[in-house]
């Protein structure tokens, strides 16, 4: 079978110059490629990176935009042509020239098989480029010995090449020996044809080879072209897509082959953090989380060019189901078509706790703690506690399977049973209760909601609540009202049902929830309650809350920032009930998580409020980052339509500013943070909490 020439564009030069394809006349190897497999991938690095293992030969490691395939280390040998076919050779190295000789008295040029010297070759009709070609692929050389055969047959080597439409040679004897001239016709560059493409269009094709069509063929031209091919597959998140090569004909058809990363299989690979796949007896490490479960939030599939967004989303949404302590992908295979592994770390999802203690509520008391993040294997959560004290028991049971996009048709759900008491947010010890005991408010209730996407971008939550309130004593003992005669709850039984409706949206950009670096975080809030039961509490509770996080580099601190990113952060909130309103739910400021200078809900009580913080965050060393805030807060005026108006009679201030610096540490149970804070009436506090304040 006939042979036409290829104009490769060699993978040695693509991979070590990423933007310039180097166009060069050679056999196909990828015909001979046999796949090598990659060394083992390395230890987990951060969820969201890609992370490629070293290559077999230089041991550095390479990215997605810089892949390295290992080919074979000789072309392949084209086939032997028979004369009679039209076919070009894998361009020979010239010979090298012979010694000039006197040439023989007796010489008949007319003769097929005479052999003469070439004393000169000259090549008219193309330019420089293609006559540098044409003598690299013919046997006539300057200094060298042919004959008219070899003549008829650089003719043939010339037009095989596909990239000239005529080729003719003369020849004049002189003293010396022979002259040669050959005469040729570049191909115009007439259409294209695709070969190996899905995401690649021929209309894009022909755009991006437009410089060609229509004019004599250029091999910068074809370089430039490949290069633009590549560069659009780059921009387009193709990043293992490339030209292998691109074929001419005497047509003037332009077949380019190229290898758009093609996936051949999606593999799942368990590690441990030490990188290693087997355990000590040899095995293959094995899944808590079922696999099938894995493979539905991967979106990569067989068949699809990889791309290279697709795969970081993939990454992003498996760190985001809290299960895995590191993720990352390696390749094996080779251009034309690529195994995709995804090599996971399964971190620790299961905890029993148990403790003990004393207080005032549950007088002596026993605690036990199980949580399970990974319930069934499905990254469902599960999350039980129980306080068994010789006063009181108390207990939090929940479940929640989250909606998972790749499960679009499936919303997420889930439900809570608790029964809780402990000191009142809005009825201090300032007013005791009759007896002199602190008020305390006891809560049993359940309730069940469904997640699903409500816009691009924000997820809404619906949910349906009931929850039993009572206002009681160290002891249990039910109050409808404190020492002053003030109501605690709307019923004036001291016991109130609420049976709500309630409704959100959360919209989350950040890039990490636990300690944002850039993005924002937005979410608001409508709870209607149904007047049924004791108190026929017929009401709306809105809230609003949006924070804005802005990435800044003042200070060159890269280490610290792989920590505490350096940053401006913003937070606005607000919140307002319509109708009935108990006065135990209404709005409180003050505190390490409100207002900074002031005490827990010292600041204010009201039916509305508004509230602004200001952070600047910055780096320290290392784990420790630092902080410079400023906080203010607003009952907006609103503390006398609060039942018994807990806020006036207790003389909170209903607004006030808060500013101050803090630290923030690092640790393997999470942020610990501590401000001191200074607010506008002079009151100074060092207060401490655990994460980032918004």
């Amino acid at each position: 079978m006939a042979a036409s020439a290829t104009l490769m564009i060699a993978p040695a030069h693509l991979m070590a110059q990423e933007g310039r394809a180097d166009l060069r006349v050679s056999p196909k190897f990828y015909d001979q490629y046999q796949a090598v497999p990659l060394p083992n991938a390395p230890a987990a690095s951060q969820p969201t990176s890609l992370d490629l293992p070293a290559t077999a030969s230089s041991g550095q490691v390479t990215s997605l935009t810089n892949p390295i395939w290992v080919t074979p280390t000789q072309m392949a040998t084209p086939p032997e042509v028979p004369p009679a076919t039209v076919t070009v050779p894998n361009l020979p190295t010239a010979p090298p020239p012979a010694p000039m000789s006197p040439a023989p008295a007796q010489r008949q040029v007319n003769s097929s098989d005479l052999v003469v010297i070439a004393t000169d070759v000259e090549i008219l009709g193309a330019e420089d480029e293609l006559q540098d070609l044409i003598r690299r692929t013919i046997q006539t050389q300057v200094g060298g010995e042919t004959s008219e055969n070899q003549l008829q047959q650089d003719v043939q080597r010339i037009l095989q090449t596909g990239l000239f439409a005529t080729a003719r040679v003369t020849s004049q004897p002189n003293p010396q020996g022979l002259s040669v001239t050959f005469q040729v016709e570049p191909i115009v560059v007439r259409s294209l044809r695709l070969n190996g493409a899905q995401v690649l269009t021929p209309e894009i094709a022909n755009e991006l080879f437009r410089p060609l069509l229509g004019n004599p063929i250029s091999l910068t031209g074809l370089q430039q072209a490949a290069e633009r091919v590549n560069q659009w597959y780059r921009q387009q998140g193709y990043t293992l897509a490339r030209v292998l090569s691109v074929e001419p004909s005497r047509e003037g058809l332009l077949i380019v082959n190229v290898a758009e990363g093609l996936i051949g299989d999606i593999k799942i690979r368990l590690q441990d953090t030490n990188g290693r796949t087997v355990d000590e007896n040899g095995n293959p490490l094995r899944f808590r989380t079922q696999e099938g479960f894995i493979r539905r939030q991967i979106k990569l599939q067989p068949g699809q060019p990889f791309r290279e967004e697709t795969a970081r989303e993939d990454l992003r949404r498996l760190a985001a189901l809290g299960i895995f302590d590191g993720a990352n992908i390696t390749f094996e295979g080779d251009p034309l078509r690529t195994d995709v592994v995804y090599n996971l770390v399964e971190g620790r999802s299961r905890g029993l706790n148990f403790g003990g203690g004393f207080n005032d509520d549950l007088g002596l008391f026993a605690t036990v703690t199980f949580q399970d993040n990974n319930f069934g294997g499905l990254a469902q959560r599960f999350n039980a506690s129980a306080q068994v004290g010789t006063r009181d028991v108390q207990f939090d049971t929940r479940f929640l399977s989250p909606y998972r996009d790749t499960e679009p048709g499936m919303p997420g759900y889930g439900g809570n049973l608790y029964r809780r008491q402990g000191i009142s947010r809005v009825f201090d010890d300032e007013i005791p209760l009759p007896n002199g005991s602190r008020v305390r408010e006891r809560r049993l209730g359940a309730g069940f909601n469904l997640d699903y996407p409500v816009a691009t971008g924000w997820m809404g939550r619906l949910g349906l609540n009931y929850v039993n309130v009572s206002t009681r004593d160290r002891d249990g003992k039910i109050f409808a009202a404190d020492q002053q005669g003030n109501p605690l709850t709307l019923s004036g039984t001291g016991i109130d049902d609420l049976y709500s409706l309630a409704f959100s949206a959360t919209r989350d950009q950040r890039d990490n929830p636990a300690n944002p670096g850039t993005g924002s975080f937005t979410f608001f809030t409508s709870e209607q309650y149904i007047p049924i039961g004791r108190g026929s509490v017929f009401g709306n509770r809105l809230t609003a809350n949006h924070s804005q996080y802005i990435p800044i580099d003042w200070f060159k601190n890269p280490e610290g920032e792989s920590f505490f990113p350096e940053i401006f952060a913003f937070n606005i909130q607000g919140g307002t009930v319509i109708g009935d309103l108990p006065p135990y739910d209404a709005f409180t400021l003050g505190g390490a998580n409100s207002v900074r200078g002031y005490g827990n809900n010292d600041l204010a009580t009201g039916r509305s409020y508004l509230q602004i913080s200001a952070e600047y965050r910055f780096p320290i060393y290392r784990f420790i980052g630092g902080v410079l805030f400023t906080d203010f807060g607003s009952d907006l005026g609103s503390a006398d339509n609060v039942l018994g108006e807990p806020g006036i009679k207790r003389g909170k201030p209903g607004a006030g500013l808060g500013i101050g610096t803090g630290l923030r540490v690092n640790t393997p149970i999470g942020i610990i943070r501590a401000d001191f804070g200074i607010s506008n009436q002079g009151d100074t506090r060092l207060q401490f909490g655990f994460g980032q304040k918004f």
